[in-house]
């Protein structure tokens, strides 16, 4: 089980979000996003080493709130051969430099997923230590292939094969949607 420590983080996930976010193709913005914590959740790396987040987080600097999902994988050392799935390092007040990658190119999270939707591991709360969170659902209906990370986040969407979570709205109402898919190969 991962311990989540109370710490600082420099710069702050949103922070390394900010710079981050605008150079990715399904980026719906026109300039600097500003950032909010919308919700998420984490899953356990079972050799203890490498933090694994879901986090769903919304851009309001537009016309409309747009809520983005990115996965992201906290390391004590840079994954090798995936400068281009590093998001940026930060400092942890307790366990020093982490490097910061997108999850969606980690295989660690990748597989952590898949075993997810399979029914092999749990989805923990995003901000309690210990806890299960108990809205995260992972359902296969006869799809067998890669797990697919949805980016844009919509309320109110399903997939027949995938994983649904909720998320918070700037007017605190909680919402579901689907996080992540799964296609046939």
């Amino acid at each position: 089980m991962a311990i989540l420590h109370r710490t600082t983080l420099k710069p702050t996930k949103l922070e390394l979000l900010t710079s981050w976010l605008p150079k990715q193709s399904w980026y719906e913005g026109a300039g600097t996003p500003e950032l909010t914590k919308a919700g998420g959740f984490r899953l356990d790396d079972p050799a203890g080493q490498v933090g694994i987040e879901f986090l769903a987080t919304t851009d309001t600097s537009g016309p409309e709130p747009v809520t983005y999902h990115v996965p992201m994988t906290y390391r004590g050392a840079p994954l090798p051969d995936a400068d281009d799935a590093l998001v940026g390092t930060l400092v942890h007040g307790v366990l020093g430099e982490r490097w910061v990658y997108d999850g969606a190119q980690d295989p660690l999270l990748i597989g952590e997923l898949a075993a997810l939707l399979k029914g092999e591991v749990p989805a923990h709360a995003q901000s309690i230590d210990g806890e299960l969170d108990p809205t995260v659902h992972a359902t296969v209906a006869g799809a067998e292939g890669r797990p697919e990370i949805v980016r844009v986040l919509e309320p109110g969407s399903t997939a027949t094969s995938g994983v649904t979570a909720e998320w918070a709205l700037g007017d605190g109402s909680r919402v579901r949607g689907v996080f992540a898919v799964v296609r046939g190969d």
